[in-house]
């Protein structure tokens, strides 16, 4: 069981998440309501830890956790850089489908759009680089498990959606279908996650 206390941010809203267009690991911006939604978790943060003393502050490399993080950290008072990124936090990789909308995937590809709802946890879309909601779990166990001191963290609904199958034990399918919001803190402590 992890022992520290995490806050979770997911990156604000970009235009791609406003038209439901597949990012994955493509790096896009975060638009201005996305902008809106960071700067409300970092004033929530700020309530719930002052200026942060003695968390590791830890985002995605992807830029728009990056902003996310920054705007977190400014609203904090804390300098916006003086975080660090992990690889392990990036979003599941689509593969192939990286930029496309489910719609045009499945006017080719009919097939994949249908084994895709029947197990979307183990589904692995087209492509070298793709991997499943399981492969990503697997990913973000590995840094939860290195998770030494009150961190926070900003990262993807994706990897989020990861952490209901590997803290609560939720099923794979209903974990991979959850909705995560952008202006909203999950916090782990004690084996727990909660919405704030």
């Amino acid at each position: 069981m992890i022992r520290e206390i995490i806050y979770f941010s997911r990156h604000g809203e970009t235009d791609w998440n406003a038209s439901q267009r597949i990012q994955g690991q493509v790096d896009t911006d975060i638009n201005m309501r996305g902008r809106a939604q960071a700067e409300r978790n970092g004033d929530k943060l700020k309530s719930l830890i002052g200026d942060g003393a003695g968390f590791d502050f830890v985002a995605s490399p992807l830029k728009r956790t990056r902003e996310t993080m920054e705007r977190i950290r400014t609203r904090m008072g804390l300098d916006p850089h003086a975080y660090r990124t992990d690889p392990r936090l990036m979003e599941v990789n689509f593969g192939n489908w990286q930029g496309h909308m489910l719609e045009d995937i499945a006017g080719e590809g009919r097939d994949l759009i249908e084994a895709r709802a029947r197990d979307k946890w183990n589904f692995i879309p087209p492509g070298s680089s793709a991997e499943s909601y399981m492969g990503l779990s697997r990913r973000i166990g590995q840094w939860l498990e290195k998770v030494d001191q009150p961190t926070v963290c900003v990262t993807h609904g994706g990897c989020m959606r990861t952490l209901f199958y590997l803290i609560e034990h939720m099923d794979g399918h209903e974990a991979a279908n959850l909705s995560i919001p952008q202006d909203q803190l999950l916090r782990l402590e004690n084996g727990k996650l909660t919405w704030l």
